[in-house]
């Protein structure tokens, strides 16, 4: 498939990363020559030095050829342009935006991405992806990651492994015959720097990551299974009154409303404005790292602190400060990647990377096939995949006991009519059925294969 990704950035540079690794013929386009020159020496790439939104840019790049255009610069009005042109220049079938400023994605302006208006079939606005996803933490405490699939009945928790977990040392298989009605399925273990694909006879050790596909309904009892008993924070403390944290706050003041939230803003015209566009939300005006401002936001009694500024090292920081001050969790917004390494050993519960969460929104309507969802985990090494079974796929008919998956793969629930079923024994996949599985990088293509159609899905 011939892609053309606008903006050679975080993003960018991620998402050719991926398409590229998986054999699509990608060009990227920049106007910094050094992104280009990066990009192009270190991923399968070609690279147009250009403004990605100029038709002579795009024709350079190959965009009469293209079946996709995906625009990430950082300017939403470039990303717009860009899709606009390669829609009515050269007819690119799907044309994907990242679009920041949210007057665009207002509900009473819904009508402006449409096929009449500005062609654009998707657009993904990284705050409220991100904001939809520590929304998730809070509501999960005890798992370090949380995806909602299939309507949200499913649900894939990360859970780490810690000394006094009751499943450590205990075969897989044998959690399943003890406990029979709880709807979940263990279908990829992170150990030691590796990821890979759950099997029935391994068994969880200490200290293990542990991506868990369950019934919603059964969240709770998965986590207290693994030892997490936390109780769902009701004293916030968010760092950073930005989009992110406004986007919180906002959605825990409608749909929370017991539970009490402050903001710490460090711009004082941003601080004024976003306390007019809260209710019951307290917003300090000051620094994160500010001791007595953290005292008078009263972090000895949160329950949670979630640093949500631009700023990894303040973000960090300040959320060690808020554990030693008191705070009982911290949940943090990570930008770079390499921090992650090491963020668990300063004190860090929990950690956001903006980046991954927005790649994942993408590359969900990258995927061939009846691919409903992706969610890419360890810095995409794996995905949690959503994807709707039709009668052309192997996978139907066949009753589990004597399906044969390729290696890297594991199914971790079936979604039918309503229902989440844990697959397993004689059932069988039928046609329409939604699966949730785990797939390991090398192993994506084999999904889209067992979920494509006859016709392409672009």
């Amino acid at each position: 498939m011939k892609v053309i990704i606008c903006g050679a950035g975080r993003v960018g540079y991620g998402i050719a990363e991926r398409l590229s690794e998986e054999g699509n013929d990608v060009s990227v386009i920049d106007t910094s020559a050094a992104l280009i020159a990066a990009i192009t020496e270190t991923l399968d790439v070609s690279g147009v030095v250009g403004h990605g939104a100029h038709p002579d840019v795009l024709a350079k790049a190959g965009a009469d050829q293209a079946e996709m255009i995906i625009a990430v610069t950082l300017h939403d009005e470039i990303n717009m342009v860009a899709c606009q042109v390669a829609h009515s220049l050269f007819k690119v079938p799907t044309k994907i935006a990242r679009i920041r400023a949210q007057s665009y994605l207002a509900p009473e302006y819904s009508d402006l991405f449409s096929r009449d208006d500005m062609p654009i079939d998707v657009a993904i606005s990284p705050e409220i992806e991100v904001g939809k996803m520590v929304l998730r933490r809070i509501s999960y405490p005890g798992a370090t990651d949380v995806v909602r699939f299939a309507d949200d009945r499913i649900v894939m928790l990360a859970i780490e492994c810690m000394e006094d977990c009751p499943v450590v040392n205990t075969p897989l298989k044998q959690l399943t015959e003890l406990f029979p009605d709880l709807n979940a399925t263990v279908t990829g273990i992170y150990r030691n720097g590796k990821l890979f694909v759950a099997r029935s006879a391994d068994e969880m050790q200490t200290g293990d990551l542990a991506y868990v596909v369950c019934e919603t309904t059964h969240v709770r009892r998965t986590l207290s299974l693994f030892g997490h008993e936390e109780q769902e924070a009701a004293r916030i403390v968010i760092a950073g009154g930005g989009n992110i944290g406004l986007f919180v706050a906002r959605t825990i003041e409608e749909y929370q409303p017991k539970t009490r939230i402050k903001i710490i803003e460090s711009d004082r015209d941003r601080a004024v404005r976003i306390a007019d566009q809260l209710r019951n939300t307290v917003v300090l005006h000051g620094s994160a790292l500010d001791q007595k401002l953290l005292l008078e936001a009263d972090i000895q009694d949160a329950d949670l602190v979630v640093a949500l500024t631009n700023n990894d090292q303040i973000n960090i920081l300040g959320s060690v400060m808020a554990k030693k001050l008191g705070c009982k969790q911290n949940l943090v917004l990570l930008n770079e990647p390499s921090f992650q390494d090491f963020v668990k050993s300063l004190g860090i519960d929990a950690h956001i990377n903006p980046r991954a969460v927005t790649i994942s929104g993408i590359l969900q309507h990258v995927r061939k096939g009846r691919i409903r969802s992706v969610y890419a985990v360890q810095r995409g090494a794996a995905e949690v995949i959503e994807a709707e079974a039709l009668e052309t796929s192997p996978l139907v008919g066949t009753p589990f006991r004597d399906l044969v998956l390729p290696e890297g793969l594991r199914i971790g629930a079936i979604y039918r009519d309503g229902a989440v079923l844990r697959p397993g024994g004689n059932m069988r996949i039928r046609a329409r059925d939604r699966v949730v599985l785990f797939a390991t990088g090398e192993a994506v293509h084999h999904v889209q294969q067992l979920f494509r159609v006859s016709i392409q899905y672009f």
